[in-house]
């Protein structure tokens, strides 16, 4: 079954509390054909947060046919705290040593390539802005970063992804997961024709997005690590963005 959050389908609500945690989680039943996908799946996504100050998403899907996923989270941080700045000055950290180069629309390539010497290398704490206007193929592509990176040593269990860290503020993300892949989207095409709470305006750049995902088109491609589900089996996948002062 496919589903694009909360727009298009109803899911089921249930809040509690563990502990102090405050915990949502939010259920779904997608039937066999819906948009086109096999299988009637069962999906839950729980979040909790932490008095720790960690933001934990759990995934678990299952199906009765063979089919596909690939879930994600694509919540937007401006770690500046006001959304008057953009985020060109936030330095970024991902533990990646290759990513997945793109077509235009932006659909994998099927190759992966190394970061070394390219704007795309994020190996240490860089800013977004630095490099994001080189004249550079791939990010002209995306506007900007709009694209895959490969996390070193993904085997499943929850690994270190990177830091997310604004200096004027000293707040600091770190992102951990079991996914093999992360998504880093720089707000290339925020355009100030939304607002969210308080009527403030999300202008170009003021926000990113660090989705924690198994790579795009991967049923294209058998490089990537695979993103079939089979009856029987139960997909489950963890994500932490952990918060702190520095």
């Amino acid at each position: 079954g496919g589903f694009n959050g909360f727009d298009r389908f109803a899911w089921q609500v249930e809040k509690f509390d563990v502990e102090m945690d405050a915990i949502v989680k939010l259920s779904y039943f997608s039937k066999d054909g819906e948009e086109g996908y096999p299988g009637n799946l069962k999906v839950t996504v729980t979040y909790k947060f932490t008095l720790d100050l960690e933001l934990i998403i759990e995934y678990s899907i299952t199906t009765d046919k063979k089919t596909v996923k690939n879930v994600t989270n694509h919540a937007y941080f401006n770690l500046s705290g006001n959304l008057k700045e953009d985020i060109l000055n936030h330095l970024l950290l991902l533990n990646a040593d290759k990513y997945t180069p793109v077509l235009p629309g932006l659909i994998p390539t099927g190759e992966i390539e190394a970061v070394n010497g390219t704007p795309m290398d994020f190996r240490n704490p860089t800013p977004i802005g630095e490099r994001i206007n080189q004249d550079d193929e791939q990010l002209k592509l995306g506007l900007g970063y709009d694209h895959n990176w490969v996390i070193n040593n993904a085997d499943g269990t929850l690994k270190y992804v990177g830091t997310l860290y604004e200096p004027i503020s000293g707040r600091l993300m770190e992102i951990f997961t079991t996914e093999p892949g992360i998504q880093f989207y720089s707000g290339n095409f925020m355009d100030g024709s939304h607002s969210g709470h308080n009527g403030r305006v999300y202008k170009y750049r003021h926000a990113v997005c660090l989705e924690t995902q198994h790579f795009p088109d991967s049923p294209n491609h058998q490089g990537f690590p695979s993103t079939i589900l089979n009856p029987g089996d139960v997909y489950t996948s963890t994500t932490v963005y952990k918060f702190s002062i520095k």
